[in-house]
């Protein structure tokens, strides 16, 4: 097969293909982002992180883009296209995103963090810090598991069980505003009706997932694949007598859990527990 001619000499990838747009018109127009930022209303180092990649921003602030370059809808499918691609994730993840993306329902469970697609920009900058990360790629993870939250949302949304360990709620934010607000986005969320949150209290002792967080797919063909990981690696299991084990222990697990009624009125306690700003 001969190699793909390059027609314009762009980038391929989707978030950069985006960011690369932007300069390239902003430039174009001889514009600096201090004088893009005056004329659209919104704040420079905003537009600045659109156009390094870090970031790309809201549907709101595209659609001004694209109004003000006369590009009607080509920045909105540029970023649209951008939102879906898992090149932002670490290579070791892309194949479960890939997966997490089609799936037709989802099982969680949770020994020690919340999961991804129920995590505030707080919450998820706390944990990737802890990991290492700092700057752009702290601000890029941030953007790209925060993201993932969309898969929750909408008529076509896949029907989503979280399994929490009893200390993932007991285990806050250094900041008492941001677990005030993670806490109370996970209470939004066990309204939806396609969301099941349980607590799995500490008094139900060992079980049989008790040092690893899980995610059970299941895909379009009707087969399921768990995802196992913990702070440095995560695994992908298609094998199907080892995912048959894993979902009997998670079955069992579920059956010690509060309920879902009980389970909502536990993450209710844990809010009222959450220190209060101090008046000023």
């Amino acid at each position: 097969m001969p190699a793909r001619r390059v027609v314009t000499g762009r980038s391929q990838q989707p978030r950069k293909r985006f960011a690369e747009e932007l300069r390239l018109l902003r430039n174009g127009r001889g514009e600096s982002l201090r004088e893009l930022a005056e004329r659209l209303g919104w704040d420079a180092s905003t537009l600045g992180k659109m156009e390094s990649g870090t970031n790309l921003g809201s549907p709101e602030v595209v659609e001004a883009l694209d109004t003000h370059y006369g590009t009607p809808g080509l920045l909105l499918a540029l970023w649209e296209v951008a939102m879906g691609d898992n090149s932002q994730f670490k290579e070791q993840y892309r194949r479960y995103m890939d997966l997490e993306a089609e799936a037709l329902s989802l099982w969680h469970y949770g020994v020690s963090i919340l999961p991804g697609v129920l995590q505030t920009a707080e919450y998820a900058r706390e944990v990737l810090t802890l990991g290492g990360l700092k700057g752009p790629e702290l601000e890029q993870q941030v953007e790209a598991r925060t993201g993932r939250r969309k898969l929750l949302e909408g008529d076509d949304a896949p029907p989503f069980r979280a399994l929490l360990s009893e200390a993932v709620l007991r285990t806050p934010l250094q900041d008492p505003q941001a677990w005030r607000d993670q806490l109370e986005s996970l209470l939004e969320a066990s309204e939806r009706p396609g969301i099941a949150l349980q607590v799995l209290p500490l008094r139900a002792g060992l079980y049989g997932l008790v040092s690893t967080d899980m995610m059970f797919l299941r895909l379009q063909d009707g087969t399921t694949v768990a995802y196992a990981e913990n702070a440095h690696r995560g695994e992908l299991i298609g094998e199907t007598q080892a995912v048959e084990r894993l979902q009997r222990r998670y079955d069992a697990m579920r059956d010690l859990a509060f309920s879902l009624v009980e389970s909502r009125k536990f993450i209710m306690r844990m809010l009222e527990e959450v220190p209060c700003e101090p008046s000023t």
